[in-house]
């Protein structure tokens, strides 16, 4: 809910996060990060509805290593307050324009701020894997001390290889002081699920993920892929309830506005679709040909889709479920009617929807130019001449 919303245009009402953080909670998700109180008047009520909904999940806060920001958090009422700021070089240069030594003083002092207030405090710096390493090492060992519970490792634009995930993981068990580990992965190459498996591999606890994958840019680790991989690949019990899954994926997919892509991993709609001849045929015979799991798993059915590629044996099924019992000669005429139906069939529908989904995303992206300008002009500003 926090870095989910920050998705270009995305936009949860407090209402909202309440209704995904309880069917999260409910699906038994351990820890919820609900916003950062002070980024406006409705994220702050929004934070403090869902701390206060009595969830069996904690609910955690998010603030930069700013006192006003932990001071929000806190007074939302969260079980966590996660403390984050930038340790890369370049980070430190073009964007905080502070030194290491001014980072390294403000993470301690608001880490040893919201501890006081007897919160968990996990500290998080962002571009981490860029960052020098011997510093980030000082400096989390200095938040450590300072009584950070849980220290966050961000691969802040999807840079990371499962063996360089590996490698640095190795690195840091062996510099860090004692306490909870988790990593923060980003997607930009499409390894953000990879990335976390091999995180889990090296021991540490506390994975980050999104549902359907929103976030910043080309979003997080999708919460989805990573807890069926772990259940069904790996074989270890998440304790999620997965029969939900696909329940708040098309929940969060309403909320956000952000379209489930077809093709998504587990929650795509074509995700247990099947159209090929070969591929239907296997699955009508046993689905484990052509299925990695049961749809039913996750509260999906399993489709056959009719088109060019069609085969006889799906065709077949189908009438048989019908009480139809075709001739061979019958069964092949269908075959040959469905493929020439699926070819015959003209493409201005599909052009006209994807210049319409087009069009709606670059209107979807938060406040238009006129809405900008006249929120410009109502502070007093003279917009520039035509806007």
């Amino acid at each position: 809910m926090r870095d989910g919303e920050q998705t270009p245009g995305v936009y949860f009402s407090p209402e909202e996060k309440l209704q995904i953080a309880t069917t999260l909670s409910e699906m038994g998700v351990h820890i919820m990060d609900a916003g950062i109180p002070v980024v406006s008047k409705e994220e702050f009520r929004g934070v403090k509805l869902v701390a206060n909904a009595g969830l069996e999940a904690s609910i955690m806060a998010a603030a930069r290593a700013v006192r006003k920001d932990v001071e929000a958090c806190i007074e939302c009422g969260v079980d966590e307050v996660s403390i984050f700021i930038a340790c890369s070089d370049l980070h430190l240069k073009y964007k905080l324009k502070m030194t290491r030594e001014q980072v390294l003083e403000a993470a301690v002092r608001e880490v040893e701020f919201a501890k006081a207030h007897g919160v968990k405090v996990t500290f998080v710096t962002e571009d981490t894997f860029r960052a020098d390493l011997d510093y980030v090492t000082t400096l989390y060992n200095s938040c450590i001390d300072a009584g950070a519970d849980r220290v966050v490792l961000s691969d802040t634009i999807g840079i990371m290889t499962p063996t360089g995930i590996r490698w640095y993981l190795e690195e840091v068990k062996r510099r860090f002081k004692p306490a909870q580990l988790s990593v923060h992965l980003h997607n930009d190459f499409g390894l953000a699920t990879a990335n976390n498996l091999a995180a889990l591999e090296m021991g540490i606890e506390v994975p980050h993920t999104c549902v359907n994958g929103i976030g910043e840019r080309a979003g997080n680790a999708p919460f989805e892929e990573l807890v069926l991989a772990l259940e069904s690949v790996y074989g270890y019990d998440t304790g999620i309830d997965v029969s939900r899954m696909y329940e708040v994926s098309r929940l969060v997919e309403k909320l956000s506005g952000i379209p489930i892509p077809v093709n998504k991993a587990v929650v795509g709609y074509n995700a247990f679709s099947h159209e090929s001849g070969i591929h239907a045929d296997g699955v009508i015979k046993h689905t484990g040909t052509y299925e990695p799991m049961q749809p039913e798993l996750i509260g999906r059915e399993r489709r056959f889709i009719f088109g060019k590629h069609t085969g006889s044996s799906t065709v077949l099924d189908r009438l048989r479920k019908h009480g139809i019992e075709p001739t061979k000669a019958q069964l092949q005429q269908i075959v040959e009617g469905i493929k020439q139906v699926a070819e015959s069939r003209r493409k201005e529908d599909q052009i006209a929807f994807i210049e319409m989904y087009r069009d709606r995303e670059e209107r979807r992206r938060g406040v238009s130019d006129p809405e900008f300008w006249e929120v410009v002009r109502r502070a007093g500003l003279t917009p520039p001449e035509g806007s």
